[in-house]
């Protein structure tokens, strides 16, 4: 039975090199909403309606275990769905949460996510009641998602972009920075030059994966990779061997939801 993991887009892609590296046997089966991406600018409405179909047809294709490669849908949708999707669903915010408070001192911690992810106050909740009195600097910054789908990781625009959003965690001396987004990982080397080298990146796909050691035990022998899209490929494939590795992927296919 393979495990499905979930995105907006290619971000969750982070997730599933965490979780091939932790799991190598493990058949996963990846689907990526790239016709409705990004979440972040979308109302919990729309994005709990988005997450239920996706969870939807992954049940449909035999997954044991869920994990919301999408930190917009675990803000505004896994709490909500719980075990009424009827297989373990995971989030990505109660992992990342932990793996900042494992390595801070006395703060202050930064934030940065989606509009959504931000303004849901998920992360500031979950830092503050594992931490009281621990301040958290957390910024929305949205436009790093088109930024990542366009390839654009190590772009001039986007460090320029970077440093806009970053200001307010300079300013506040920030000691780690949780990466409230799975696109955000691959935007490391700009983020820690803008942030500067004593900062600590804290990675939610590599917390995820992490997490789930301690329940995930059931693995097959193929350990193969499928990818489902809700729009074209495109430049996908290029994308996902460039950060996977050539043939990665065992298929790719398009796939129709219905939803709006």
């Amino acid at each position: 039975m393979p495990l499905g993991v979930f995105d907006s887009g290619i971000g969750g892609l982070t997730v599933v090199k965490a979780l091939r590296s932790a799991f190598p046997r493990r058949d996963i089966l990846y689907v990526g909403d790239t016709a409705r991406v990004p979440y972040g600018n979308k109302s919990a409405e729309t994005v709990e309606a988005y997450s239920r179909e996706i969870i939807g047809f992954l049940k449909s294709r035999g997954v044991d275990r869920i994990v919301a490669a999408c930190n917009t849908a675990s803000a505004l949708a896994v709490e909500k769905i719980g075990k009424s999707g009827g297989v373990p669903l995971h989030g990505m915010i109660d992992s990342g949460v932990k793996a900042a408070l494992a390595v801070v001192g006395s703060g202050p911690v930064g934030v940065i996510g989606t509009a959504a992810t931000i303004s849901s106050g998920a992360y500031q909740a979950a830092l503050e009641a594992g931490r009281p009195g621990l301040r958290v600097v957390a910024c929305a910054t949205p436009l790093f998602v088109p930024l990542v789908e366009e390839g654009w990781l190590d772009h001039e625009v986007t460090e320029k972009v970077a440093r806009e959003y970053l200001a307010p965690l300079i300013r506040e001396k920030v000691e780690v920075c949780v990466l409230a987004c799975t696109h955000y990982p691959l935007l490391k080397k700009v983020l820690q030059r803008v942030l500067g080298s004593e900062v600590k990146l804290v990675d939610s796909s590599e917390a995820c994966a992490e997490s789930l050691k301690g329940v995930e035990s059931r693995i097959s022998e193929k350990g193969e990779f499928r990818i489902f899209l809700t729009d074209e490929p495109g430049p996908f494939l290029g994308r996902v061997e460039s950060f996977l590795g050539r043939g990665a992927v065992g298929s790719i296919e398009r796939i129709h939801l219905t939803h709006g």
